[in-house]
C-alpha cells in the first residue's frame, strides 16, 4: 500500500511537536476521507495533549465506531474516559481494549490508572505490574506502580520502582520529588537528604528541588541549613503551598512562631482542599501567647466547615442496649515507638474484656516492636494505612465499632474526616492533647477536673467534656533506668534548673521569667533542649538581654529515649513552659526525681503542670503568676534537703499515684465511655 504523502507529513509534524501544523493535516485528511479512522484517532491524541477532553473523546468515539477491534483505539478512548472522570465508563472499555489485545501495554496501564482513581489499589497494582511485565523500561509505567503501591501501604516495593523509574529518567523531578518524600516518611534520612541536594543540583532554579531537601533537613534536624533552603523555594515559587508548609514547620521548631503560624496559615490558603496545613495551624496555635480557646476554636471549626462538614443523618444498627458489652475503636498512626504509647500500653492492658472489646485501627507507617506489643493487647487489630477515609469509615461501620476514639486530632496524619461520616454511634478524642477537634460530628473529649474546672469557660470546644476524677494521663514510662540519681547541686554547689520540653515552647515570655529565676538564685544554671546552630546562638542572646550570659546556660540535642532519662540525672528543678505547658516531658521528669514547677495557664494545655501536681499532691508547685512562679523555683533552690527527699521520693510518690495507676485509669475512662453510650441508648 502506497503510504499517503500528506499523512506522512502530518505525522512528521506531530513527531516533531509542531502539533497545529500536524492538527491541520489530520482535519484535512477527515475532509477528504470521512471513514480515515486513523486521522481520527489521532486528532484525538492530539486533542487529549492540549487539555480538550471532550473533543478527544468524541473523535477517539469516532474511530473506534470505524474500527471497533483496534485495540489502541479503545485504550485511548477508556484513556479519554479517564481523563473526563467517567471511571466506571473508563474500566469496562479499557478491559474490552485488554481483551482485545493482552499484550498491549497502554491498555494495562491505563486500566491501572482509572482503577487507583476509583481506590481500588489491588486491583490497580495488579494491571500496573502487568504493564510493567511487558514493558520494563516505560518510565511511566514504573513512576505509576511506584504511587499505587505507596498508596497501597507497600512502602518498600514501591521505593524499588521509584528508583527503576529514576534509572529510566534520572532527571525527573517529579520522580525524584516522590522518592524523597517517601524516604523521608520512613526516616530513611541520609538517602532523602542526598537525593534532595541531587534535585537542587539539576535544577538549582526548581522550588519543588528546594521544598524535597528542606522538608529532608528539617526532619534530619538541619534546622538552618533547612530554614535557609525553604525561604530559597518560598522565593522561587511564592504560591507554592508546600514551601510555607515546611518553612512553617521549620520556624516553630526555631520557635519563631508568628511567623510560623503566618506561613501555615498562607499554605492553608494556596491549598484549600489540602488539610494538612490547616490542621498544622490549629495545633500550633495553641503554643502561641495571647491565643485564647475561643481563637482556636474558631479556628479549628473553620476547618471542620471546609474538610470534615458534618455528613447526612447516619441511622447506626448497633443494639442500644446500655449495659451490653461495648465494641471501643481506639485510631491513631501512632502506635509504634512514640510517646503515645506510654500511655496506650497502660490502658490496653487493662481494659476489662469482659465489658469492652478493643479494636485498634492503625495507619502507622513504620510498625516495629512497640507495635507489636500494643497488638498483642487488644482483641483486634486493623492495619488501615492504605485506607481512605471513606473506606475506613466503612470499615468501622463494618465492625460495629460503639464508641469511636481519636488519638490523634490535628496533629500528624490524623483522620478526623472519619470521625466526620459519624461510622460510630458515639465518638471521642483524647490523649493527642488536651483541646478541641472542631469537628461536629465528635461528641466528647476527654478532661479531667483539674484541666478542666467546672467553672472554665465552657464554649471552648465544640465537643462536650467528659471529666474524669484524677487524671487525663496514665503513665507508665516503660523503663525502671536509669535511677534518678544523687541530687546534682550537693555535689557541685549550685543549682541547675532545666527545660526538657520541645524547643517551640521556649517563647520570649518564657525566657524572660527563667532569666528572673537565675538572676534570683546566684550561680544557678540552665539546661535546655534545642537544636543546634542559630537557634542556639539566638536564644543566648535573649538571655544576655535579660542580664543572664551564656555561660550559665547549657543546651543538649535530641537523644535516643534512655540518653534523655539520663539528662535529668543533671538537673535539681525543672521548670514548666507556658502557655503549653509539659505533659509527657513533665511525667518524665516527675519520674527522674525531678519536680517541675509549672504556671497554670488560660487554656487547657496550660494547666497539665496543675494536673499532674495535683495528683501528686504537690499543689506547692504550682503558680498562679509570674511572681508566684519565681518564689516558688527559688523556694526550692533554696532546700537541698527538700529537692534531696523529693529525689529520693519522687519515683515511689508517682508509682502510687493516680498518674501511674493503670487499673483505676482504665475504670474511670471506661465509666466515661459508659455513661456516653447510655444517653445514646436513651435518645431517640
Amino acid at each position: 500500500m502506497t503510504p499517503d504523502p500528506t499523512l506522512e507529513l502530518a505525522l512528521g509534524h506531530h513527531r516533531a511537536g509542531r502539533t497545529t501544523e500536524a492538527e491541520k493535516l489530520y482535519r484535512k485528511l477527515l475532509e477528504r476521507e470521512p471513514t480515515h479512522h486513523q486521522a481520527a484517532y489521532l486528532l484525538s491524541v492530539i486533542a487529549l495533549e492540549t487539555g480538550r477532553f471532550e473533543d478527544a473523546h468524541e473523535l477517539a468515539h469516532y474511530a473506534c465506531e470505524l474500527c471497533p477491534t483496534n485495540a489502541v483505539y479503545v485504550a485511548h478512548l477508556g484513556d479519554t474516559e479517564r481523563r473526563l472522570n467517567r471511571l466506571d465508563a473508563a474500566v469496562e472499555t479499557l478491559m474490552r481494549a485488554v481483551s482485545l489485545e493482552p499484550e498491549l501495554v497502554h491498555a494495562s496501564y491505563n486500566l491501572g490508572l482509572v482503577l487507583r482513581d476509583k481506590g481500588e489499589l489491588g486491583a490497580a497494582i495488579l494491571c500496573l505490574e502487568r504493564a510493567a511485565d511487558l514493558d520494563p523500561g516505560l518510565f511511566v509505567v514504573q513512576h505509576a506502580l511506584a504511587r499505587a503501591l505507596e498508596d497501597h501501604a507497600e512502602l518498600t516495593r514501591a521505593i524499588g520502582h521509584y528508583h527503576a523509574a529514576l534509572a529510566l529518567e534520572p532527571e525527573s523531578l517529579e520522580a525524584s520529588y516522590d522518592l524523597c518524600d517517601l524516604l523521608r516518611r520512613l526516616r530513611r534520612l541520609q538517602g532523602a537528604v542526598a537525593l534532595g541536594r541531587r534535585m537542587v543540583a539539576m535544577a538549582p532554579d526548581s522550588a519543588a528541588g528546594h521544598v524535597a531537601l528542606g522538608a529532608a533537613l528539617l526532619d534530619h534536624e538541619k534546622l538552618d541549613e533547612a530554614t535557609r533552603v525553604l525561604r530559597r523555594a518560598v522565593e522561587l515559587a511564592p504560591e507554592l503551598a508546600p514551601a510555607h508548609f515546611f518553612l512553617g514547620n521549620a520556624l516553630r521548631d526555631s520557635a519563631e512562631l508568628g511567623e510560623a503560624l503566618a506561613c501555615t496559615r498562607r499554605a492553608s490558603e494556596l491549598a484549600p482542599t489540602d488539610p494538612k496545613s490547616g490542621s498544622n495551624l490549629v495545633y500550633t496555635m495553641s503554643f502561641q501567647t495571647g491565643v485564647t480557646a475561643r481563637d482556636i476554636l474558631a479556628e479549628a471549626r473553620a476547618w471542620a466547615a471546609h474538610h470534615a462538614p458534618p455528613r447526612a443523618t447516619v441511622r447506626h444498627t448497633n443494639d442500644r442496649n446500655p449495659e451490653r458489652r461495648l465494641r471501643i475503636g481506639y485510631v491513631s498512626p501512632d502506635f509504634r515507638d512514640h510517646c503515645q504509647s506510654l500511655f496506650t500500653l497502660p490502658l490496653f492492658r487493662n481494659h476489662d474484656r469482659s465489658a469492652f472489646d478493643i479494636v485498634c485501627y492503625a495507619s502507622v507507617d513504620r510498625p516495629d516492636a512497640v507495635t507489636d506489643e500494643l497488638r498483642s493487647s487488644v482483641a483486634e487489630w486493623r492495619d488501615v494505612l492504605a485506607l481512605g477515609d471513606d473506606a475506613l469509615a466503612e470499615l468501622v461501620r463494618k465492625d460495629q465499632i460503639d464508641v469511636l476514639v481519636d488519638l490523634t486530632m490535628h496533629m500528624s496524619s490524623g483522620r478526623l474526616a472519619v470521625f466526620a461520616q459519624k461510622p460510630a454511634p458515639v465518638q471521642l478524642s483524647w490523649l493527642a492533647y488536651p483541646g478541641t477537634t472542631g469537628v461536629s460530628a465528635i461528641d466528647y473529649r476527654i478532661t479531667d477536673r483539674f484541666l478542666d474546672p467546672p467553672e472554665q469557660e465552657a464554649d471552648a470546644y465544640s465537643e462536650e467534656s467528659l471529666r474524669l476524677p484524677d487524671t487525663f494521663w496514665c503513665y507508665d514510662p516503660r523503663t525502671k533506668t536509669p535511677e534518678p540519681g544523687n541530687l546534682p547541686a550537693e555535689e557541685r554547689g549550685y543549682v541547675t534548673f532545666g527545660c526538657l520540653n520541645a524547643f517551640l515552647k521556649l517563647n520570649d515570655a518564657v525566657v524572660e521569667l527563667w532569666a528572673r529565676v537565675l538572676r534570683a538564685v546566684p550561680g544557678s544554671r540552665l539546661v535546655l533542649l534545642a537544636p543546634a546552630g542559630e537557634t542556639r546562638a539566638k536564644l543566648l542572646a535573649k538571655f544576655a538581654r535579660h542580664d543572664v550570659e551564656g555561660e550559665h546556660i547549657a543546651m543538649v540535642g535530641r537523644r535516643p529515649r534512655l540518653e534523655y532519662l539520663e539528662s535529668f540525672r543533671e538537673i535539681d528543678v525543672c521548670l514548666d513552659t507556658f502557655p503549653y505547658n509539659g505533659h509527657t516531658t513533665s511525667l518524665d521528669a516527675l519520674w527522674m526525681g525531678v519536680p517541675v514547677v509549672t504556671l497554670v495557664g488560660d487554656t487547657v494545655v496550660g494547666r497539665a503542670g496543675l494536673c499532674q501536681a495535683m495528683n501528686l499532691g504537690m499543689p506547692e508547685l504550682v503558680a498562679r503568676t509570674p511572681d508566684e512562679y519565681v518564689g516558688c523555683a527559688v523556694a526550692l533552690a533554696g532546700d537541698l534537703q527538700r529537692l534531696s527527699e523529693l529525689r529520693r521520693g519522687l519515683r515511689g510518690r508517682m508509682e502510687k499515684s493516680p498518674l501511674m495507676d493503670a487499673a483505676r485509669f482504665a475504670k474511670n475512662l471506661e465509666a466515661a465511655y459508659r455513661s456516653a453510650w447510655r444517653r445514646y441508648s436513651s435518645s431517640e
